[in-house]
């Protein structure tokens, strides 16, 4: 019987330890590394909404995704940017080591000795010059370029019109709206982690609070029996008897103790509070009302007040327009252009700057895509499957929210009656306690029954601390599933 009895504390111990390992699943040691320690003496008494609030300012998740969102905003900025007149300044020099040449066709010589001819002059030995002499023509080696140059401008672009540019600034929006989005999921994910842990912490004083209620009686039964074992009215297996059982209750509240320590520290760290810190909860148990009235049947269209639906329909929108991009790539694009420089070159560095000679220009630019293999055509073609899957996305999702809400809707109802069956169950073993102890005093019960009775009572008040947690994270559960959570 005591061994039944140890075996179910130890599982109860061992289920909420399970419990707190999943929720702690992504703590890491560089989480503590960064927290700093907090001015000495500081104690925070913090209702729920307290603890949400300091979450929301505190937890690094929720940071993060307000971090997204300015970052966003500076995309917008960049985005924008690339339609406006693009300005770049640039500067050269070279010195030629060697300067290339071209090789030109003599044109110089035969045109000189065709003059000769038709002037009739005479050569050196008195004879009429008659033809142009072989090997006069040939190719003279021409340097167009100077040993040292210098180049300064600068050059001026802007978009006219650009069917991508236009997709991008629809895009940027888009992916802000995602921010946006991200950033209330992250808002939701930390109120339902606080919450749960916060009633973690309720349940726990609670729990403590009904094992004092069951240590106080059961010393006081302790004591009797110890005082009735001296009389000679009971046996010493008795008094053994009993105080295994007190024994095994002092260890199950010490260990309850523990966990409660832990607990604070979950929640702390579920609100990005250094652990190290005092807190102290203003919110008791009788202020949680679990309303049996449910009133979200009926309401076929709750889904779109899921975050997680809002973000599918955005990522939808991001792939529809890039699916816009890939179309405008079949349209021309239209630029204005326009340079300014100063070119500098001598074959002397020292007489380099002696002359300027400058340029300017002006100029439209139109470039039509006209054939690129089918890259185009195709890349429309993934982005239409991207839609597509999209949009199944969207679909399937809707169907998994209703699914979630109606588990959600029935694991919240049987919790509410599980809790209302464990309530009745802890008075029934009050009373069965209370009757098994009056009998064991007149004689007629045996303290076997007072210690079976003590532990029935025990059992009780475990299952009821279990189903009170279950029935508040269900409820937890059921507003989330249903976009109540905002």
């Amino acid at each position: 019987m005591q061994t039944n009895k140890n075996k179910h504390n130890s599982l109860y111990i061992m289920k909420h330890l399970f419990l707190l390992m999943l929720l702690l699943s992504g703590i890491t040691l560089g989480s503590y590394a960064q927290q700093t320690a907090p001015p000495p003496g500081t104690v925070h008494n913090f209702s729920l909404q307290d603890c949400i609030n300091y979450a929301y300012e505190h937890q690094d998740t929720v940071k993060n995704a307000a971090l997204d969102i300015k970052s966003a905003e500076y995309k917008i900025k960049e985005t924008t940017g690339i339609g406006l007149p693009q300005i770049n300044g640039s500067a050269s020099f070279q010195d030629y080591l060697k300067t290339s040449t071209v090789l030109f066709p003599n044109f110089i010589t035969p045109a000189v000795y065709q003059v000769l001819i038709d002037q009739k002059v005479k050569d050196g030995s008195g004879q009429t010059i008659s033809s142009i002499p072989n090997g006069a023509g040939g190719y003279s080696a021409v340097s167009f370029q100077q040993k040292y140059t210098t180049n300064v401008g600068v050059t001026l672009s802007q978009i006219l019109f650009d069917g991508s540019y236009l997709v991008g600034l629809k895009a940027s929006k888009t992916y802000k709206e995602l921010s946006d989005r991200s950033y209330i999921r992250s808002k939701i994910d930390a109120k339902v982690n606080v919450t749960k842990a916060y009633y973690q912490v309720l349940v726990s004083n609670e729990q403590i609070r009904l094992l004092d209620a069951d240590l106080n009686q059961l010393k006081q039964q302790v004591d009797q029996t110890v005082a009735q074992n001296k009389q000679g009215f009971v046996e010493q297996i008795d008094v053994q008897r009993i105080q295994v059982q007190y024994n095994n209750l002092v260890t199950t509240r010490e260990n309850t103790i523990r966990l409660l320590v832990l607990n604070y520290q979950l929640l702390k760290f579920q609100m990005g509070m250094p652990v190290n810190e005092e807190l102290s909860l203003t919110d008791k148990l009788d202020d949680i009302k679990l309303d049996t009235n449910l009133s979200n049947q009926g309401d076929t269209t709750f889904y779109h007040n899921r975050i997680e639906y809002n973000l599918y329909e955005t990522n939808l929108k991001l792939n529809q327009l890039d699916l816009q991009l890939k179309k405008s790539r079949f349209l021309p694009t239209f630029t204005a252009n326009g340079n300014t420089s100063i070119l500098n070159q001598n074959n002397s560095f020292g007489q380099l700057f002696k002359a300027d000679y400058p340029s300017t220009y002006v100029g439209l630019t139109l470039n039509i895509p006209i054939f690129s293999g089918g890259q185009r055509i195709n890349q429309v073609r993934q982005s239409k499957i991207a839609v597509l899957k999209s949009q199944n996305d969207l679909e399937n999702l809707k169907n998994a929210i209703n699914l979630q809400a109606n588990a959600a809707q029935i694991n919240y109802i049987n919790g509410l009656k599980s809790l209302e069956n464990q309530k009745e169950n802890q008075k029934l073993a009050q009373e069965v306690l209370r009757v098994s102890k009056i009998k064991y005093q007149q004689g007629v019960g045996s303290s076997i029954e007072v210690t079976q009775a003590q532990t029935d009572l025990e059992t009780a008040d475990n299952k009821y601390i279990q189903s009170l947690y279950d029935a508040l994270v269900s409820k937890v559960d059921l507003d989330k599933a249903y976009g109540k959570i905002q």
